[in-house]
């Protein structure tokens, strides 16, 4: 249908329908381009900083395709641009151990050689030494304390005299009883001889046999009283005896717990002296009960197990003894089994009530390969060692341990002997690394150097 003039009339009077803008013509687009590219750049150079410059720098604006022509003034490169040279670039060494032209470093580190020996199979405990016998040597008389004849901490045989005590009042009991013993003695001779006369008089029939039985009656009652008159005798012997108090066994002696003059009694708790035997002397000590098949296994065979007794650091060998006995049950607190040990002592190094580090040798392993323990690593893998190789490089060896005796593992596999293995400096090391191997008795040499002197043979960084 075709249009009006009313409706063109209206048409052009109506006002135009507004435009959009360009979006490359808004302020607020190029502000954001611009925030988006300087953000970048500093993400770049920031990134390319923290990893130590290895990669190009970016060109700067003109230079090549899409820049300013060529010819004109190039425009100022920012930090970390071409011929800049960033940290970690060629000429010093970047990760992994690499230098110049990508070269791999060697990693000094200190080695040891697998070797054979014989290594003792022992158990560790603590245990606490302890006198075989103990004793409070104590008066048994009452009576006087008239001297004492040893001295605080001496060293006794056994039957030493120690103390004496007044033997007055029992020499006169042993006066006593003798005197009685002889009376009554006397009386059983007569007796004796009456009763032979009777049997003769009983024989011509000139007494009865009633006189006969009375007398035989009469002779045993004396005998019965002679016997009695002989034990009052041993008994006032064996209290005269008492007052010569003696060393029941040998030992050491301690405190004196009481001076002469004072009234001593049978019945006295504190005593006069309490002695020790300290040779031998013996060590108790604990083994857990994983532990016990072997030690039960050569004690029921009746063989020996050395024992050594160590001080608190485990450094010097106290005295050196053997196993002796086992306890009939183990403690179900601890689930431990108590031993003892004997020692000789013979110069007094163990002393009662003593804190010792012990060691029971239960057997020995011949030829057995061993290495350092500072060798032995734990981790991830498992247990293992660095090996190094032929070529300088090193691999990590899996291996099963053995006992450790000292500074030294037994490796019952995965290493053998004569191999070469890192000591020290394997925190640094990976599988296939390259290292420059330093003999382990060279380090010590040069561990007991002057520190300046280690400083100037330590490697630098290149």
């Amino acid at each position: 249908m075709p249009e009006s003039p009313d409706d063109l009339t209206r048409a052009a009077a109506a006002p135009a329908a507004p435009r959009s803008r360009p979006l490359l013509r808004r302020p607020w687009f190029w502000l954001l381009v611009i925030a988006l590219a300087a953000g970048g750049y500093w993400a770049i150079d920031f990134a390319k900083r923290r990893a130590g410059g290895t990669g190009e720098a970016p060109v700067a604006q003109g230079a090549g395709t899409g820049g300013a022509p060529s010819g004109g003034p190039p425009e100022a490169s920012p930090p970390g641009a071409a011929g800049a040279q960033a940290p970690g670039r060629a000429g010093a060494p970047g990760p992994g151990g690499r230098g110049p032209a990508g070269a791999e470093r060697s990693i000094p580190v200190t080695v040891a050689t697998a070797e054979r020996a014989d290594v003792p199979v022992v158990l560790n405990a603590l245990g606490t030494v302890s006198s075989l016998r103990t004793v409070t040597v104590r008066s048994r008389v009452d009576g006087q304390l008239l001297r004492v004849n040893f001295r605080e901490g001496q060293m006794v045989k056994a039957g030493e005299l120690l103390a004496e005590i007044d033997p007055r009042p029992f020499e006169v009991q042993l006066a006593q009883a003798q005197g009685q013993l002889a009376r009554d003695r006397a009386l059983l001779e007569n007796a004796r001889l009456d009763l032979e006369r009777y049997r003769t008089l009983v024989e011509q029939e000139a007494a009865s046999a009633q006189q006969l039985d009375t007398q035989q009656a009469l002779v045993r009652q004396y005998e019965g009283t002679v016997k009695s008159d002989q034990g009052q005798v041993d008994n006032a012997r064996l209290q005269l005896a008492y007052a010569r108090i003696t060393a029941p066994f040998p030992g050491r002696l301690g405190l004196r717990l009481v001076d002469p003059g004072n009234i001593v009694r049978a019945g006295d708790a504190t005593g006069i002296v309490t002695i020790t035997q300290v040779q031998p002397i013996g060590v108790t000590f604990s083994v857990p009960e994983k532990d016990l098949s072997p030690v039960l296994q050569r004690y029921r065979e009746g063989k020996s197990m050395t024992v050594q007794a160590l001080d608190r650091e485990q450094r010097v060998v106290l005295a050196t003894g053997r196993l002796t006995t086992l306890d009939n049950q183990i403690d179900v607190a601890t689930g431990t089994l108590k031993m003892r040990a004997e020692f000789a002592n013979a110069d007094g190094a163990l002393f009662p009530n003593q804190f010792v580090n012990v060691r029971l040798r239960i057997d020995v392993l011949k030829g057995a390969i061993v290495v350092p323990s500072a060798a032995v690593q734990r981790g991830s893998p498992g247990t293992y060692v660095y090996a190094v190789q032929d070529d300088g490089t090193v691999a990590l060896r899996k291996v099963a341990t053995g006992p450790v005796d000292g500074e030294r593992t037994v490796v019952a596999s995965g290493i053998s002997a004569g191999e070469r293995v890192v000591v020290d400096g394997v925190d640094n090391l990976r599988d296939g690394a390259r290292v420059e191997p330093i003999d382990k008795a060279a380090a010590e040499r040069t561990a007991s150097q002057p520190a300046a002197a280690r400083k100037r043979q330590a490697p630098q960084p290149r």
